[in-house]
């Protein structure tokens, strides 16, 4: 199972909410660039980078921080927040992202989405299905539809797509543990390459994320926290 630690941008600096909501913002690090060094050098080969900024505003912001992150590591980046044209993802991807995750656009433009799907392959896009009580948000989580999360996926990997980033909105930033009975439900019905996202606090829910079969498990506060040591994760690959 991968590890995969996230890092997300406000105005160019690493911060976590909680629930999603941006009057929770903490500052850990005025240098992003530096903290995803610090990740590559317990051996982690992985980041989820998300731009707040962007997700808020509808568009790419935050292009610049991707570009130096990629420039200074060897990490395979997936790249998420505001990606709403062929542009914004142009950019995402000639910045450095291996990966793009597209989430709020895949609600409000399906058609769009399955274009990108062909366009680049399953392999480069990634579905951000991110929920709260079952129920997919959109717009940096500020905007509620009536689509449920299984429903959603279904709808996608019936026309190709293979990686799923699914966030219990509810559990991030809580540190309470991460929706088991979720993933595994989402598990048992397609065959979908599975990152579990949202209240990992210990390395206990790592193992479980791995036990129900999770192709990966994105971890922020509990890093940022010292819940989880970047020791304990070198460790766990």
């Amino acid at each position: 199972m991968k590890i995969i630690p996230a890092i997300d941008i406000i105005d160019g600096k690493c911060v976590r909410l909680s629930k999603g909501d941006y009057g929770t913002k903490k500052i850990y690090n005025e240098n992003p660039v530096e903290v995803a060094k610090e990740f590559e050098s317990h051996g982690i080969r992985y980041l989820h980078l998300v731009d707040l900024d962007g997700a808020k505003s509808k568009h790419i912001v935050n292009h610049k921080m991707l570009e130096n992150i990629a420039r200074e590591t060897g990490l395979a980046i997936d790249f998420g927040g505001g990606l709403k044209t062929l542009e914004d993802i142009e950019t995402a991807f000639n910045c450095g992202a291996k990966q793009i995750t597209i989430g709020s656009i895949a609600v409000q433009d399906p058609g769009f989405c399955f274009q990108l799907i062909e366009k680049y392959g399953p392999e480069k896009i990634i579905l951000g299905a991110d929920c709260e009580n079952r129920k997919i948000k959109t717009s940096g989580w500020l905007k509620e539809s009536k689509l449920d999360v299984i429903d959603f996926i279904l709808q996608y990997w019936k026309k190709g797509i293979a990686h799923v980033i699914c966030t219990d909105i509810a559990k991030d930033g809580m540190l309470q543990g991460a929706s088991g009975e979720l993933y595994s439900e989402i598990l048992n019905r397609t065959e979908i390459n599975l990152v579990a996202s949202g209240g990992i606090s210990c390395m206990e829910d790592v193992y479980e994320m791995e036990k129900i079969g999770c192709s990966g498990t994105i971890i922020g506060k509990a890093i940022y926290e010292g819940r989880i040591s970047l020791k304990q994760l070198q460790d766990f690959i």
